[in-house]
């Protein structure tokens, strides 16, 4: 407990580096930047394109400053839009939060804009990916019809698509009207493109058009919260926000039928917010908005460990490593301990570097919580054998290879390991004759193995640390 304690104490002072760059580094966020400032200006922004001389050469060029007090002075207007519905409104929104949450990891910009503090803004935000969320299946599961009865007598209700339903009447009765059939020819077109006025869901059509128009907003929004996360400022509002935590950990949970962008989105985010996240929140008296629970949101990261796209599982072995730190997950995260093993064991074998590191970091916390873990780890199959080949193989990250060292230290402490790695006692040896760096780490294995009491084999071989 000793190791897991200092981790837990580094993490909480210092933040850790977090994963990949914000959206705006793209061109297409580079021409939304752009047409964020032309609406801003137009709206009394005072927003200006200059170079900076002291830039380093990557910022060299064109770029965009935004006044430290822009969002002071317009965050009313800023979450009135973002409620509004209107198509303009909301793009605007959308475009000026998206510039003005962007920062480079190295940028110059020293100033922080605590967004999430500005009242009502992220429950606007999320807003936005709920109203996408609740049309994202075709509106003929979702949503009945429904009947009106008012004025059904009337040739004109005034009640949106009756009129239809009326106008085809036998107009013999009123020699006034054309036919239904002339009718119907000479103003189909017009009711088709004005059908969206009526509806009950909003400004925005429920069309394909307008699916596709909902989906964008939800994915701008989503990457404006999670550029949130990645400011300091405001990790603490957004990991109690309950209703934020549901709609990332809902997103995450239907990985399989959700957009791409907006599911890695939310997963960057609680990845961003791991180290303060309580599990318990689910349970808490605040006010919930979506049927979430602390088993629910466990599933979703096995969902999300178990997939085969590389940022995913990626992710959520880091997730699960930064979760475990907290001693009030672990009755929500435990019970799911022999798969995420299996797992992050498997991950230790793929090529890919940071998939290892991803993996290695999870199960250095995992093997720290207590006894038992030791023994399920120990005991699944390969798993001594890829963490030594980890230590073995050079890593562009020596981290990753001190900790997979920590972790057979870890793995020895406990009497019922050392038979699974007596077998790999002349691999520990040659590691400790070769390499100097974790010298120290496997002589301390070498000793637990052989110089205990109750090591079957100790008479014979105890001679390591003597």
């Amino acid at each position: 407990m000793q190791k897991r304690e200092a981790g837990k104490s580094a993490g909480s002072s210092t933040t850790p580096a977090k994963r990949g760059r914000p959206f705006g580094s793209t061109a297409a966020a580079a021409a939304a930047a752009a047409a964020a400032a032309a609406a801003a200006a137009a709206s009394s922004a005072s927003f200006a394109a200059a170079g900076d001389a002291n830039s380093p050469a990557s910022l060299l060029g064109p770029s965009l400053h935004v006044p430290t007090s822009f969002a002071d002075q317009n965050n009313k207007r800023i979450v009135l839009a973002l409620q509004s519905g209107l198509k303009s409104e909301l793009t605007w929104a959308l475009n000026t939060l998206t510039l003005l949450s962007f920062k480079e990891k190295d940028d110059l910009r020293r100033d922080s804009t605590a967004l999430a503090k500005i009242p009502g803004l992220l429950d606007a935000l999320l807003q936005v990916v709920d109203d996408w969320r609740d049309i994202a299946f075709p509106r003929d599961y979702t949503k009945l019809a429904q009947v009106r009865t008012l004025g059904v007598n009337s040739v004109v209700t005034g009640y949106g698509n009756e009129f239809e339903a009326t106008s085809g009447l036998d107009t013999t009765s009123h020699p006034g009207h054309k036919n239904s059939s002339d009718m119907e020819a000479s103003s189909g077109k017009k009711h088709r493109s004005m059908d969206w006025w009526f509806e009950d869901d909003g400004l925005f059509n429920l069309d394909e058009e307008g699916r596709a128009e909902k989906q964008q907003c939800a994915v701008a929004a989503s990457n404006i919260i999670r550029n949130f996360s990645f400011m300091p400022d405001n990790e603490t509002i957004m990991a109690q926000h309950r209703h934020c935590l549901e709609t990332m950990f809902q997103c995450i949970e239907d990985q399989n039928t959700e957009d791409e962008e907006l599911v890695t989105n939310a997963l960057e985010t609680v990845v961003n917010l791991a180290l303060l996240l309580d599990l318990r929140i689910f349970s808490s008296s605040k006010p919930s908005f979506i049927a979430m629970t602390e088993k629910r949101a466990v599933q979703a990261i096995m969902g999300m460990l178990g997939s085969s796209v590389k940022a995913w599982h990626c992710a959520a072995a880091e997730l699960l490593g930064r979760l475990i730190i907290n001693p009030d997950n672990e009755p929500f995260l435990l019970p799911s301990a022999p798969e995420m093993y299996k797992r992050l064991v498997d991950l230790l074998s793929l090529p890919a570097v940071d998939a290892q590191a991803a993996a290695v970091g999870a199960l250095y916390n995992l093997a720290e919580v207590n006894a038992d873990c030791k023994v399920r780890l120990a005991s699944e199959r390969w798993a001594i054998d890829r963490l030594f080949k980890v230590v073995k193989t050079p890593h562009p990250v020596p981290d990753v290879c001190r900790k997979a060292a920590m972790i057979l230290e870890s793995l020895v402490s406990e009497p019922q390991n050392r038979h699974l790695l007596l077998a790999h006692e002349s691999s520990f040896a040659e590691i400790l004759m070769s390499d100097g760096r974790y010298s120290d780490t496997f002589a301390r294995i070498l000793y637990e193995l052989t110089s205990r009491p109750n090591s079957k084999v100790s008479t014979a071989r105890g001679v390591w640390g003597m």
